[in-house]
């Protein structure tokens, strides 16, 4: 009679077949095969969290991806993913950029704080400007000025996070003024006929009568929505800027104790299921 599954060891175990729904479905992307060097020699599923699947046909597929964790073979990912560079045991804000931000984002962010700087905008401006987009990064891109806001507040001057917060309002709104225009962008992003809710019209009139408005508006203004694609702008460039202007925790990003530290944690380990 052959050996039951469960009765082999660990090491031994052979994957089983995923069921077709899910192959079909494209949930297979969510599973991470075993590593040849693995102790465990199992599968790890990555939950898609819920707001990544509302209103999609994954969303569906939660109960079955909770059935595949019941097999030998397969556990839910939790801590290091072997598909994400490792971090370091005390991660500075340089280390989220270069492991963990997407080379579209972390471009964007650079560029802008590159042209905030040529256009001979004081430091703390420029430091606004590399931090403004921090949450469609590495984290979430729905009401990314308020998580962005939030994730860097404990850290930099209060003025900074205001404006990284406001900038979410202030970039549908023109402001002849200053010579900001409506982004052509997004009549291609939201069709032309799109309109800010209600809520976003009220802050962008908040906005418009706070000492720090121009704070705000900078960064829209120096907002590069089509950046150039072979520019290299390296981070370091901002070390200075960084260093004067952003407060390291000793402890690394993620395990200061802040009120934030669990959305540095999650953008350290993004696949955790729990």
């Amino acid at each position: 009679m052959s050996e039951s599954i469960e009765a082999r060891p660990c090491g031994q175990v052979q994957p089983h077949e995923l069921p077709a729904s899910l192959r079909d479905a494209g949930l297979a992307n969510w599973f991470r095969e075993p590593l040849d060097d693995a102790v465990d020699r199992r599968r790890r599923i990555i939950m898609p969290p819920a707001a990544a699947t509302m209103g999609t046909p994954a969303s569906a597929y939660q109960g079955a991806l909770l059935a595949e964790a019941r097999h030998p073979d397969t556990i839910f990912m939790m801590g290091d993913s072997p598909a994400l560079p490792k971090m370091p045991d005390r991660p500075t804000l340089r280390d989220f950029y270069l492991l963990r931000f997407g080379p579209i984002p972390r471009a964007h962010l650079l560029q802008s704080a590159r042209v905030a700087r040529e256009n001979g905008l004081d430091d703390k401006i420029v430091m606004a400007c590399l931090l403004h987009d921090i949450a469609i990064a590495g984290l979430l891109s729905a009401n990314h000025g308020y998580w962005g806001a939030q994730l860097v507040a404990p850290y930099v001057d209060e003025e900074i996070a205001w404006a990284i917060e406001k900038h979410e309002a202030l970039r549908y709104f023109p402001d002849e003024s200053v010579g900001y225009e409506y982004p052509r962008a997004y009549i291609d992003y939201f069709g032309a006929d799109y309109r800010p809710p209600e809520y976003l019209r009220r802050e962008h009139e908040a906005a418009r009568r706070h000492r720090w408005y121009m704070t705000s508006r900078l960064i829209t203004i120096n907002d590069i929505y089509s950046f150039d694609p072979g520019a290299v702008v390296d981070f370091d460039d901002f070390e200075d800027v960084v260093g004067r202007h952003f407060q390291q925790p000793a402890e690394g990003l993620g395990f200061d104790g802040s009120p934030v530290a669990h959305m540095w944690r999650t953008m350290i380990w993004p696949n955790n299921f729990l």
